[in-house]
């Protein structure tokens, strides 16, 4: 046998055996050994083994005394024990056999009072059930009170089977079975209560609240075309869905119910089944979506109210999108975790009804009799429902709808002609007869039923007043005044949530109605808003009176606030800041709503052709005679490709651009370099203006200063405008552009069409500026070829007497240029009106060089009368450009010259070299000979070949 501890001991049997056959052994080797010491040594052996287990035997019983002692004893106990035992078996066994002989004689009074026992046992236990009944009502109560719905719903189902089973004959229990019917037909409405509670209200009211950034802080990010706000950011706030098969629906009356939101819900939809009311529970969840999701929106606006530290009053009559975008958010987190919710109650609805097979590819829905009454599309159809109608409120839908302007049919094409503000009024014609109209187009009437139907939603019904006293609320909090633009400040959030919805009823071929009320209220609404408005601006910034001239709008600058905040130092036109304004107001909504950004980008195209057109025309006005369509020299000039070309070439021209005017300052033209290449300028001047034939007509000048001032606010606000452009420009992005794609930029990327035809107005905007500066160049120039000429042709230089004041006409240049200088210096800045001015003193000294050939005579008086012009205007263009105009100098030593006769010209020529060209002395010479009459006449001839000679000796002395 084994024991405890693994070891295997013999039994006493086995030992008996071992033992005689060990002696057997002994015996059998004495015997068959035949030495006689062999037996005396084994013998010895054994009497020594003997000695050695004796003394063995002895100690072990010495060490044991103790244990044996109290072996024996108990063994002397049992033993008598179990001879007693014996005894009282059989004394036993003779009383039963005497028992059973007196009960077989007492057999019918034995059954009688079984049967009495057996009906005192049922009434006993019918009043047991009877006192459980009693206390159904009371436990009931605290069952519900502490939310343990399923042990509710099994007390009141079991009680129920009892009074309309065992106990339904005991008339006392009638009042409390009608109480309990009563009750069990009344909980399934408390379990959907209980479930509504749930999603709309408890699990929704456990998650982290909102923490917004504030408006202008929201970090913008069109590359992934996200709008980042610190708040929900996925499902980790979401409940965790657990699946349950019906034996683990167990509840614990030890805990609260609701710790666990998934078990909870799985308790309360098996206590509808356990009730048999499923199809009347999903009824009542499917029925309650809508008014428990207004109930969420309204309780969002009241929060964002109380949040916003202000009346609700005046809270509702601001214009302030963001309250509306924290209350848009904090709904969509709510109705996220809704409908994350409304997921979890179908899953168990779908658990505990029994399907077919035909309904077992049915994942979504409840099925009640082969019909589908509550699924996920019903959920997210009354979420978008809802979302609608609270757009609808804020965004005015009804009330733009019914008085809207509506939206160019096409954005690529101009669709309103501004330049009609700016341009110049002429008379009116007579309008022609429409030869058809479209009120009754398809587009028309389109538009049309959708203005109906805008009309026919009413959102009262969303909040209504008893809906609101439940809440204890008045009324209705608004965050913000309604208003067509508040569509900015929700858009991309709202899109978010419009493809997270798309995504969920995509694999229920579902389309999302909140996108197509979107996109219908963008395109049908607030795209022509957007235009009106504009345009609207763009009329009260420009239009002007029928009588006034076409430029008039063009000459009102901004104020001096307006300069600051923009950081400009000259004035600006008010009709380009407002179009510019315009077009910011564009951009930002390119950045607000993305999906849209090739409608605006168009309409801002469009804003620029228009304008652009405007600026043409008011252009042409001002530098073209009113009595004839012949332009200005100075605008001829300008718009001249080989001299605007060789203008822009000039260095002088080069500095004022940013890019090439850094390395011309890096290394700047010598002072004879400069010289000579204002000569050239100045030639092509001469060559042109001053002619024997033909003087300059006062018509083809600019004589009003003031249009000179309204040009060169012109130039400033168009090269301000088109650096605005042209930064714009640069931060788009092209759509087909694959690096484009790449590039990080607040804008999203657009067609390649409408950038193209951006960065062309952009040129074209450049070019008109840069004309309006050229102008204002030449026109300074013909100027004083206009009043110079006059100086030469019309006045006398020979009189008699000396005339101690400068000519009239040098008074009337001067007067002009200073004019110019005050009307210029205050809207140029100082590099372009450098510009305008830089290089007069040489033009001046050429013309009255030039001049001296059409001057009849001289006398010594006119010499005097000719330096104090050159002075007079010397002085006046120092101050004006406040350096000395040395050139004058050299003009006036040319005319000094007169006081010499020409043989002393001609000494001096070939003794210091000529200062002069060969022209300007042989000009000097006739005139001499000219004021001099009656001498030898070959003498002006001689004189003329002796000064070719000198020049052509100087010229190959240089070489």
């Amino acid at each position: 046998m084994a024991s405890d501890g693994g070891e295997i001991y013999p039994s006493p049997s086995s030992k008996g055996r071992e033992t005689s056959d060990f002696l057997m052994m002994i015996v059998r080797t004495l015997s068959t050994s035949a030495d006689f010491e062999q037996r005396e040594k084994e013998k010895a052996r054994i009497e020594k083994a003997f000695r050695q287990s004796d003394k063995c035997l002895g100690e072990l019983v010495t060490d044991n005394y103790e244990d044996l002692t109290r072996i024996t004893q108990a063994f002397s106990t049992i033993s008598k024990k179990i001879y007693e035992s014996r005894d009282k078996i059989k004394k036993i066994k003779d009383d039963l056999s005497s028992c059973k002989t007196l009960l077989h004689c007492k057999r019918d009074e034995l059954r009688r009072l079984w049967i009495e026992g057996v009906e005192h046992k049922t009434m006993v236990s019918l009043l047991d059930q009877i006192e459980q009944i009693k206390e159904v009502p009371t436990k009931l109560d605290n069952f519900l009170l502490t939310k343990h719905y399923l042990h509710a719903t099994d007390l009141v189902v079991q009680a129920v089977a009892k009074l309309e089973g065992p106990l339904s004959g005991v008339m006392a229990l009638r009042d409390l079975k009608s109480e309990l019917t009563t009750r069990k037909a009344q909980l399934h409405e408390v379990l959907i209560g209980g479930l509504n509670k749930q999603i709309y209200v408890t699990v929704p009211a456990t998650q982290k609240p909102y923490i917004l950034l504030p408006y202008d802080e929201f970090p913008l990010d069109f590359v992934s075309g996200q709008l980042v706000i610190n708040c929900w950011s996925g499902q980790d706030m979401f409940p965790t869905v657990e699946t349950y098969s019906r034996e683990e629906i167990k509840e614990d009356l030890n805990s609260n119910p609701e710790e666990n939101p998934s078990h909870f819900i799985a308790l309360m939809v098996e206590s509808l089944f356990v009730l048999k009311k499923v199809p009347d529970g999903a009824e009542g969840l499917k029925i309650r979506i809508q008014p428990e999701l207004s109930a969420i929106v309204a309780r969002a606006s009241q929060q964002v109210v109380e949040n916003s530290c202000q009346q609700g009053e005046l809270l509702a009559n601001n214009n302030q999108p963001r309250f509306l975008l924290e209350l848009l958010v904090i709904v969509f987190q709510q109705f996220r975790l809704v409908a994350h919710m409304h997921k979890m109650v179908l899953r168990n609805l779908n658990r505990v009804i029994p399907t077919t097979a035909e309904q077992q590819e049915e994942k979504s829905g409840v099925l009640i009799r082969g019909e589908q009454m509550y699924d996920m599309t019903d959920v997210w159809s009354k979420i978008q429902a809802v979302i609608e109608l609270l757009l609808r409120e804020y965004l005015d839908v009804q009330n733009t709808a019914a008085s809207r302007q509506r939206a160019p049919s096409s954005f690529d094409e101009p669709s309103t002609d501004i330049s009609q503000y700016f341009s110049k009024k002429r008379p009116n014609k007579p309008k022609k007869p429409a030869l058809f109209r479209f009120d009754a187009s398809i587009h028309a009437m389109s538009t049309n039923s959708y203005v109906e139907d805008s009309r026919a939603f009413d959102t009262s019904d969303m909040f209504n007043a008893s809906m609101l006293a439940e809440m204890g609320l008045d009324k209705h909090q608004m965050v913000c005044k309604p208003s067509v633009y508040n569509i900015t400040a929700i858009f991309k959030p709202l899109q978010d949530f419009i493809r997270e919805v798309e995504d969920a009823i995509a694999c229920m071929d579902g389309s999302s109605s909140l996108q197509a009320f979107v996109t219908d209220f963008v395109q049908d609404i607030f795209l022509g808003q957007v235009h009106y408005s504009i345009k609207n601006s763009i009329e009260a910034a420009t239009i002007v009176d029928e009588e006034e001239q076409c430029f008039d709008s063009l000459r009102h600058v901004v104020d001096h606030k307006t300069q600051r905040d923009l950081g400009v130092s000259r004035p600006l036109l008010t009709s380009t800041v407002i179009v510019d304004k315009n077009i910011q107001d564009l951009q930002e909504l390119m950045q607000d709503l993305p999906t849209y950004a090739d409608q605006f980008l168009n309409m801002i195209c469009n804003i620029l052709k228009d304008y652009r057109d405007t600026c043409h025309t008011a252009y042409r006005g001002m530098v073209q005679n009113d009595t004839d369509e012949k332009r200005m020299i100075s605008a001829m000039w300008a718009k001249d490709e080989d001299i605007s070309r060789f203008l822009r070439s000039l260095p002088s021209w080069q500095v004022l651009q940013p890019m090439e005017g850094q390395d011309l300052n890096q290394a700047m033209c010598s002072e004879e370099e400069m010289r000579t290449l204002n000569s050239k300028e100045v030639n092509i001047l001469i060559s042109n203006l001053s002619s024997s034939d033909s003087m300059i007509p006062q018509q083809e000048i600019i004589t009003d200063s003031t249009q000179m001032r309204t040009i060169a606010n012109y130039h400033q606000s168009l090269e301000w405008f088109t650096g605005r452009l042209g930064q714009f420009a640069q931060s788009l992005s092209s759509k087909s552009d694959r690096q484009g794609s790449q590039k990080s930029s607040k804008y999203p990327p657009v067609s390649h069409k409408a950038l193209e035809s951006l960065n062309t107005l952009e040129k074209d905007f450049q070019d008109l500026a840069e004309i309006c500066l050229l102008l204002l160049h030449l026109e300074v120039r013909v100027h004083c070829f206009y009043y110079l000429e006059l100086v030469a042709r019309k006045s006398n230089y020979a009189g008699p007497i000396d005339d101690l004041d400068p000519d009239s006409n040098v008074l009337k240049l001067n007067k002009d240029l200073t004019a110019m200088e005050e009307m210029l210096s205050q809207s140029l800045q100082p590099n372009k009106f450098k510009y305008i001015f830089e290089g007069l003193g040489f033009l001046v000294a050429s013309i009255l060089m030039n001049s001296i050939q059409f001057l009849p005579k001289i006398n010594e008086n006119g010499i005097k009368k000719m330096c104090r012009n050159l002075f007079a205007i010397q002085q006046n263009l120092t101050n004006i450009s406040m350096s000395r105009e040395t050139d004058l100098d050299m003009a006036r030593q040319y005319y000094e010259l007169l006081y010499l006769n020409p043989d002393d010209i001609l000494t001096a020529i070939a003794e210091k070299g000529a200062q002069f060209t060969y022209t300007e002395y042989c000009q000097l010479i006739q005139l001499y000979h000219r004021s001099h009459p009656g001498g030898d006449p070959n003498q002006l001839d001689k004189r003329m070949q002796r000064l070719r000679e000198i020049i052509e000796k100087g010229q190959n002395g240089v070489a």
